[in-house]
């Protein structure tokens, strides 16, 4: 569990400039627009408690389809067949981040137009109020490594563990959405680029651990089965 935590922290910290380059400008934006000076302190505060509290409810849902679909009673080895998937999918989306994936994930059936609609009159209720709506929404928007921690969740071994790995996954997004518009932001797409690669491993090794964790439980219980 611990160390789960600690991949999922790695996994955002690492892909912190893959949000740059997909959130950054769209934040940056929306706080120079939206939010005063004097009220900026509070706006953050609301905006990446927003966006987080997003992950950690995704990743409670996750966890508890999770045990949804491992607690029916009907065969034991359930648990061992879907962490065996999860760890598939996981390493799939990390090889996608890679760019070295046999299928490329796009998310035509997501509602973006949409949620960016939301997201700019999201500052019309407000600075404060307005960033944790405006945080909410950008939780939402979808990317190859927020799935690849929300599919991870979903073999978490309950859906408070799940919601803690993908509060640890947002909790290392931190640094860098925080600083979106100073240091961090500077990040030339080069480095980002490095960084998301990073992240992708991470996130493979998570995936690989979920698969052999999975194999392993399989065969135990296919062997008490066989008793």
């Amino acid at each position: 569990m611990a160390e789960s935590l600690v991949m999922a922290f790695l996994a955002g910290l690492l892909g912190s400039g893959h949000c740059l380059g997909m959130c950054g400008s769209l934040v940056s934006a929306f706080f120079i627009r939206f939010v005063p000076p004097e009220a900026r302190i509070g706006a953050m505060i609301a905006y990446h408690g927003g966006r987080i509290g997003i992950y950690a409810a995704v990743g409670l849902l996750a966890g508890a389809l999770g045990m949804a679909l491992t607690s029916t009673g009907l065969i034991g080895k359930v648990q061992g067949v879907l962490q065996i998937v999860v760890g598939v999918v996981v390493i799939a989306l990390g090889l996608d981040l890679l760019g070295l994936s046999w299928f490329r994930v796009n998310y035509d059936f997501w509602p973006m137009n949409r949620l960016y609609r939301f997201f700019q009159r999201a500052g019309e209720s407000g600075p404060v109020k307005g960033a944790w709506i405006g945080g909410m929404i950008n939780g939402l928007m979808p990317c190859s490594l927020t799935l690849a921690m929300a599919v991870k969740a979903t073999a978490a071994e309950s859906a408070v563990t799940g919601g803690a790995l993908m509060l640890a996954f947002g909790i290392g997004t931190l640094p860098a959405m925080l600083f979106v518009s100073t240091l961090f932001g500077r990040l030339g797409a080069t480095v980002r680029g490095y960084l998301l690669k990073a992240a992708a491993l991470v996130v493979i090794v998570l995936g690989v651990g979920t698969l052999m964790q999975g194999v392993a439980y399989f065969n135990v219980m296919r062997h008490l089965a066989d008793r």
